[in-house]
């Protein structure tokens, strides 16, 4: 019996330990609240939409009423909520809730642009239950960053953090007004860094698995030093509700966007003007690299800043400036960061050889031109690779805006179909040749070796696009 109690004594020890060092290894979620809960915000905006009704979308998750909003292009997997007022088939009336941090104690907050976009009134409540009618300093919606101004001084502000001392497996907390319920805290670990997201090439999200609901939109991400190191602005789900995963802008951009905005009003984003790819395994072995990584560009456009330098479709993009680009996802938001008029310094693979060319950066438009009409049927020609080819007619060439290649009028089974080739699409080159004609397109392709992949480039809606062909 005493031997007993003793081994349980000694057991209750062991486990009273244990859960004290595994306290201590936690972070003090409690302490970060209270010290930043009063520069937390709460954000109310009216809106008119004229249309129709908004769909569900990705790039807004948590525009009026919450996940999905205005102006964002279709994804089942974003969806959005009711609005809470239709005024009539053209108009709406909507009410939207979202979060947000004060960075200046005289009175400077930021948000997220889906939050108060297309606002008549805009207003801010802080933690001590006041709330002021604010200014909107600016908005950009590309990386959907907004700056507000309230009229009040002497305000609690939050820290600033580093995002570059960030790593997967950190722990996080939020701070927001989920579904309404003010500053509610909610936490997580980072589970991926630089995260590109469709319609949102210029942001390198911080993926984490915070739990983030419709009402935390523009609210503070928190490390465990209590600092700001993201804007929570997206949530991947198939419910309109937290599934796992949700996504931050990164506060080093949100403070550089911010600073535009304060300054000039709006932001300049740097471009260069090409479309780019990632680099699949087949593609690889197409161009000849030893492994997929870099970015393929597949279009250079007319007028652009590559258009002026020695770029050309068919180079793998695998350093800008120095930066390694693994992925192609990591291009774009190292060229918007660029400012507009410097000459950046890119080192590409071109026919299995590194180059090293200069671009002087542009300034993104705000449109880009794409224009895609299929043409009208004419008689085929017959190809080999499961492939129905004719030549474009010099109207149809000016209509899809290109100067060469031949139309895919069908597709049966057999490699182009493997390939991923489409009716309508238009083949432009063929293993590095240009394609002006079928008959040019067969002198090509009778010299391709055989079951070695090579890249084609074709033009499908407007873009041009790489494939691994294998005859």
């Amino acid at each position: 019996m005493i031997a007993r109690r003793m081994m349980l004594s000694v057991w209750f020890m062991v486990m009273t330990a244990g859960s004290a060092a595994c306290a201590a290894r936690l972070p003090d979620f409690a302490h970060i609240v209270r010290e930043n809960r009063a520069a937390v915000v709460n954000i109310s905006s009216t809106q008119v939409m004229k249309g129709v009704v908004p769909g569900f979308g990705f790039g807004a998750p948590e525009g009026p009423g919450g996940p999905g909003g205005p102006g964002v292009p279709s994804n089942p997997l974003f969806h959005g909520l009711p609005h809470d007022k239709q005024a009539n088939p053209q108009q709406f009336v909507t009410k939207s809730l979202g979060s947000g941090f004060i960075i200046a104690s005289d009175g400077y907050i930021l948000t997220c642009a889906h939050v108060i976009d297309h606002a008549t009134q805009v207003i801010v409540k802080l933690a001590d239950n006041q709330d002021y009618v604010a200014h909107v300093v600016g908005l950009d919606t590309k990386s959907d960053v907004a700056l507000l101004k309230i009229p009040a001084t002497h305000l609690a502000t939050v820290h600033i953090g580093h995002v570059s001392h960030l790593q997967v497996g950190d722990w996080v907390l939020a701070i927001g007004a989920p579904f309404g319920f003010e500053n509610s805290a909610t936490s997580g670990i980072v589970s991926a860094i630089g995260r590109n997201l469709p319609g949102s090439d210029y942001v390198p999200f911080i993926q984490t698995d915070v739990p983030i609901n419709p009402g935390n939109s523009g609210g503070p991400l928190f490390n465990t030093r209590g600092q700001v190191i993201g804007i929570n602005s997206q949530i991947y789900s198939r419910t309109g509700g937290f599934m796992g995963l949700s996504f931050a802008i990164p506060i080093n951009l949100a403070l550089r966007i911010s600073h535009d905005l304060k300054t000039n009003g709006h932001v300049q984003w740097g471009w260069l003007g090409v479309t780019i790819q990632d680099v699949t395994r087949k593609l690889a072995a197409s161009f000849d690299l030893p492994k997929p990584y870099g970015a393929l560009v597949s279009e250079v456009l007319p007028g652009s800043p590559a258009a002026h330098s020695r770029l050309q479709a068919g180079d793998v993009i695998v350093r800008y400036d120095g930066h390694p680009i693994t992925r192609s996802s990591e291009l774009p938001p190292l060229v918007g960061f660029s400012p507009i008029g410097t000459t950046a310094h890119l080192e590409v693979i071109r026919n299995g050889h590194p180059q090293t060319l200069s671009v002087v950066v542009g300034a993104l438009p705000e449109t880009l031109p794409v224009s895609y009409t299929r043409p009208s049927h004419k008689p085929r020609h017959n190809a080999s690779l499961g492939l129905a080819l004719r030549d474009l007619t010099v109207h149809e060439r000016r209509e899809l805006g290109v100067s060469r290649g031949v139309f895919v009028d069908g597709v049966s089974q057999g490699p182009g179909e493997k390939a991923g080739i489409a009716p309508g699409d238009v083949i432009l080159s063929l293993a590095g040749h240009p394609v002006a004609s079928v008959s040019a397109f067969m002198t090509i392709l009778a010299h391709v070796p055989s079951q070695h992949p090579v890249p084609v480039l074709i033009h499908r809606d407007g873009s041009s696009v790489f494939l691994a062909l294998t005859k």
